[in-house]
Order: structure tokens, then sequence, then C-alpha cells
């Protein structure tokens, strides 16, 4: 009989697993599998997310409203973090860069936009995710707006137009220098632990730190 590794706070232990029949049917429906099933897991858990937060998200829960038993869970998502973090990445969106005209007014937006989402509900559950996930790189690289690679492509699209308008400088290019503005704001969120950032914060941070740091990278070309 396997053994399956199971999580709770900050603490693992072992537990056996008991293998599903494969004759097993829920409500007298054909089992699913595969894809299928995992679509229907990860449903619940964002169902479950949106309604009571990743507090009250459980692989019982899960399980009951997705019609299956939690070792199915388990054998997908070895703890509760990580079903956490696939049913948010259910829910997230796509971010567009914005295009304003100019690199102060599409940092200035984006940030904005990105204020708006992390005090949203949806932000909530973002937060309560970080805070369970701790500095675990594993984990925080698994959320859309977390990724380094992620958070780097979209700063640099907004540098890489600026650079094309003649106003920032090629050498500013760099993934450290283009995510600054949107780690200041992750960081006012994470340690005051506030529902939202004042705007006059985000315009210090794009005219106090990230514009300048840009421009220290070398002047624009002519």
């Amino acid at each position: 009989m396997p053994i399956a590794s199971r999580y709770s706070g900050d603490f693992f232990w072992k537990e056996a697993r008991v293998e599903e029949p494969v004759s097993q049917s829920v409500a007298g429906q054909r089992r699913r599998r595969g894809a299928a099933l995992e679509e229907a897991i990860l449903r619940a858990a964002a169902d479950e997310l949106t309604e009571s937060g990743y507090a009250g998200l459980t692989m019982d829960k899960v399980a009951a409203r997705a019609g299956t038993n939690k070792n199915t869970l388990y054998r997908r998502w070895p703890h509760r973090l990580a079903l956490g973090i696939a049913a948010y990445r259910q829910l997230a969106k796509t971010v567009l860069p914005p295009d304003t005209g100019t690199l102060r007014g599409d940092a200035l937006e984006l940030l904005r936009r990105a204020n708006r989402h992390w005090s949203s509900p949806l932000g909530a559950i973002l937060r309560e995710l970080l805070s369970a996930a701790g500095g675990a790189s594993e984990f925080l690289t698994q959320l859309p707006e977390q990724s380094n690679d992620a958070a780097a492509a979209l700063w640099l699209t907004l540098l890489g137009r600026a650079v094309k308008r003649g106003e920032a400088s090629p050498e500013a290019l760099h993934p450290r220098v283009s995510t600054v503005a949107i780690v200041l704001l992750r960081n006012e969120f994470v340690m005051r632990g506030v529902p939202t950032i004042p705007d006059d914060v985000l315009v210090e941070i794009i005219d106090e730190v990230y514009l300048p740091l840009v421009r220290k990278r070398g002047p624009p070309p002519r």
C-alpha cells in the first residue's frame, strides 16, 4: 500500500494511502480520469478559495466538492499549499503591459494595476498564499505575479518601449532593474500587512526609486 506525504501548517507526516478501485463511481456517474478529473479538482479548489480563502481551503472540502476522495488529491498535490497555488493559477488573469506613451506613465499604471489586484478579494488570496509559502522559492515561482521571469518580462516590455522612444538607455534593460518597482510594492503589502497601498506611495516608488535607477544605467540614446 503506497505511502503519501501530507502537509498541515508547518509539519509533514505520513499516512497510508488507499487506492481508488477502478470501478468506483460518484453519485452514479462514471469515474473521471486524467485531465478531466484534474480539471474538476482545480475548479472545486478555485471555488473553495473564492468562497473561503486559503484559510478555509481543506483537502476534504475540495474532494467532496469535486466528487472524489482526498487520496486522489494527494497523488497530484502533496499538500494543501500546492493545491492552493494551482487553484489560484486558475483564477489569475493574464496581465498585458499598458502603453501610455511614456515610461513614467506605463510604470505608474502597471504599479496601480498591481495595487488594485493585491487589494481585491483575489489579491487577498494571493497574500495568504505568499504568507503560507514564506520564502520558499519553489512555491513563489509558481504564482504568476511572483515568478521572477514573468514579472521581468512584463517590465522589460515597458523598458524596451522606452529605449525605442529614446527615454532610456539599452543598459537599463536589466531584469533586476526592471522589477524594482513591483518588488517594492510587494514588500509594502507583505511587511506592513495593509489591505491597500496609498497612491502617493506608488508615485514615490516610481519617481524616487524606479526612474532614477533606470536613468542611472546610462543616458538615453540621441
